[in-house]
């Protein structure tokens, strides 16, 4: 690039935006490629601009645009889009609901490119889509050739994000408790049930109140995996008193048990299982006395077609205490962050 004055570049070629902030706007007043105009130069040199780059080729240097151009073909994103460059970032969007995954490693090796940058929403984060998911650019208006054959070979190895659709499952719910079978209590699992399930593309096959019999629970819950059921809440029942039989009854029921007890709160005494492909979830009363729990994080998960592992599980740790905001604005917030 060659630094020129501004009232000596009438006619020349602006080689990258120049942005400007005046009255809540920011955003490019002039964009690369401008040819400068005699009437610019009141409008520049009210922005600051006493001096303007214009491009001059020099081998081996990529422009910032360039650059990130180079990003968004080399970091290709499924069900994403790219929108840009400009002022020397691209942005990346979601295109679809589902799980927003982020390869944290490869994110760090890519930052640590000298003047490469690329930053994005966190890891697991839930989409209902549209949202902006990462952006990427250079710190300064150029950078060196090699710089970004190095971005381009570490994206060649796996993707760095990737986005998961949602996949429609078929899901029953069996709430326990012998004071809701015998009519003594309201249910009001099952309401909570469907509103959080009717965020993904679920079909409710149905939902049983059972006693607090492990046989019971089981019968039923083998009537719905008989049925085709993919997923099945079972809540109540999930604390340690001893009429409590619900994780007996799942481990009677034959499944996989990846973990009974959670590192989040609320949601501690979350149970996680599988019976084949079926996941089966244990939820505890806290789902319905609270507006997020570990069960909202979970679900999430399920949907985009991700298996739990015991050690993704307890990476909940750090991230799993909700604040209990008086408004909850979650995924907006820190609960959940693994």
């Amino acid at each position: 690039m060659k630094k020129v004055n501004v009232q000596d570049a009438v006619g020349m070629e602006l080689c990258h935006d120049l942005t400007e902030m005046k009255d809540c706007f920011k955003g490019a007043a002039f964009r690369r490629g401008h040819i400068i105009r005699e009437e610019d130069i009141p409008r520049l040199l009210e922005m600051g601009k006493e001096h303007i780059f214009v491009w001059e080729e020099n081998a081996g240097e990529v422009h910032e645009e360039d650059a990130a151009k180079r990003f968004a073909a080399s970091c290709p994103v499924p069900n994403g889009r790219y929108e840009g460059p400009s002022e020397g970032k691209v942005l990346l969007f979601a295109e679809c609901p589902g799980l927003f995954r982020v390869d944290t490693d490869l994110l760090r090796k890519i930052n640590a490119v000298g003047d490469i940058t690329v930053s994005s929403i966190p890891d697991h984060y839930p989409l209902s889509g549209g949202e902006k998911l990462a952006s990427m650019r250079i710190v300064p208006l150029v950078t060196k050739e090699e710089q970004i054959r190095t971005m381009e070979n570490l994206l060649s190895e796996k993707p760095l994000f990737r986005i998961l659709p949602y996949r429609p499952l078929k899901a029953a719910v069996i709430v326990t408790g012998s004071e809701i079978y015998h009519g003594r209590r309201e249910d009001r699992f099952i309401p909570v049930a469907k509103a959080k399930l009717g965020r993904f593309p679920a079909e409710l096959i149905g939902a049983s109140i059972v006693d607090d019999r492990e046989e019971m629970i089981v019968e039923t819950a083998e009537r719905y995996l008989a049925d085709g059921a993919e997923l099945i809440l079972i809540s109540g029942g999930m604390s340690v008193d001893p009429d409590d039989v619900t994780p007996s009854a799942i481990r009677k029921l034959g499944c996989e048990i990846v973990t009974y007890g959670l590192p989040s709160q609320p949601g501690n005494m979350s149970l996680v299982s599988y019976r084949g492909s079926a996941a089966v979830l244990g939820v505890p009363g806290a789902a319905v006395a609270l507006p997020t729990t570990v069960f909202d994080v979970l679900l999430p998960q399920i949907f985009a077609g991700e298996r739990f592992t015991k050690t993704e599980l307890y990476n909940l740790a750090e991230g799993g205490l909700c604040q209990s905001c008086r408004v909850c604005h979650w995924p907006n917030c820190t609960f959940g962050r693994y």
